[in-house]
């Protein structure tokens, strides 16, 4: 069902009240009653804080692109992760998120390098191959010396379907792949699960 969205001219403030609203609602997890609170919100505070919040806006978007070998967020050519010299770059765990990374890195336990696809596998969504970040993995494996691809794509149907789907890429590839070991229950996120269940899948992986 689309979200409901009212006309900016309809609100009793103004044009600009509006549009700020349908702005908000925008967002995940935002409903039409939370735009209006956050609008409130922002109507009522200081202008040199809404300002501040709105210049931080501007300096993410123009600041933050993706990292030019895994895929990660960052502000530099490469990612912290990619230009740590600690890291094995013979170990990439595959992902579907940015938002993956910072899950995992919280764990502690992993000290290889990512690979972030941008998606999983939804062909009913019309996401399919092409629109994922696979021919970069694939060779990043065939020319970086990679030994093991670990699969920590999310334990959904689109995750596992993703998974599966690079497994059999990578099968003549002279590569272990790997996946997460399933004490993160089906149909979860990686976003949302706590760190120690997320170190204790890193550490128990097996072979997929």
């Amino acid at each position: 069902m689309p979200r409901e969205k009212f006309q900016s001219t309809d609100h009793p403030y103004g044009e600009s009240v509006g549009h700020l609203i349908n702005e908000f609602a925008k967002l995940p997890g935002i409903g039409r009653k939370s735009a209006e609170r956050l609008t409130h919100y922002v109507l009522a505070t200081p202008a040199d804080e809404a300002m501040g919040l709105a210049e931080a806006i501007r300096q993410v978007k123009e600041s933050i692109r993706f990292c030019g070998v895994c895929f990660n967020l960052t502000e530099a050519e490469l990612c912290a992760i990619c230009r740590d010299p600690r890291r094995s770059r013979q170990v990439v765990c595959v992902v579907e998120q940015p938002r993956d990374v910072v899950s995992l890195e919280a764990a502690g336990v992993y000290e290889g390098v990512y690979h972030v696809l941008g998606g999983a596998l939804a062909p009913l969504s019309g996401i399919g191959p092409e629109q994922l970040r696979i021919e970069p993995l694939l060779r990043r494996v065939r020319e970086e010396g990679i030994t093991e691809v670990v699969m920590a794509t999310n334990p959904t149907l689109e995750g596992d379907g993703t998974a599966l789907y690079l497994s059999n890429l990578l099968d003549n590839l002279n590569v272990q792949v790997t996946r997460l070991a399933r004490g993160i229950a089906s149909g979860s996120v990686l976003e949302f699960a706590n760190r120690e269940m997320l170190a204790d899948a890193m550490r128990g992986r097996q072979s997929f």
